[in-house]
């Protein structure tokens, strides 16, 4: 196996039904099909699936979203927003990509791609 498709293996997982509340910090990739209240900061892999509903501010690599997302996202690499998914809230990421069908509501802004990291991972 390839380090890049290791890298891309889900470390951890909030399935649909489950509800956390907190902080996630993580290094890796992380899929979120539940309800999440609280910070997240990462390196690597943000997936948001069909159907979970999301209230937080994000910082990571990459951030697809499918599910609903309500807060700030700040992004290193891209933001994927998938037909299904909402996002309510700013968005500052080198690359934005909304298919047809999706929703977001906040301002966009292509930064530079070095989001400051208060937070050691």
């Amino acid at each position: 196996m390839s380090d890049k498709k290791k890298d891309e293996e889900i470390k951890a997982f909030l399935g649909k039904g489950a509800e956390f509340t907190g902080k996630l910090i993580f290094k890796g990739a992380v899929r979120i099909d539940g309800d999440f209240i609280g910070e997240i900061f990462g390196e690597g892999t943000l997936v948001i699936g069909d159907g979970a509903h999301t209230e937080a501010d994000i910082t990571a690599d990459i951030v697809l979203i499918s599910g609903e997302v309500r807060g700030q996202i700040e992004v290193r690499e891209k933001v994927e927003i998938y037909p299904t998914g909402r996002v309510l809230g700013n968005i500052k990421t080198p690359a934005l990509i909304i298919k047809e069908g999706a929703v977001f509501e906040g301002n966009s802004r292509m930064g530079n791609g070095n989001p400051e990291k208060n937070h050691k991972i």
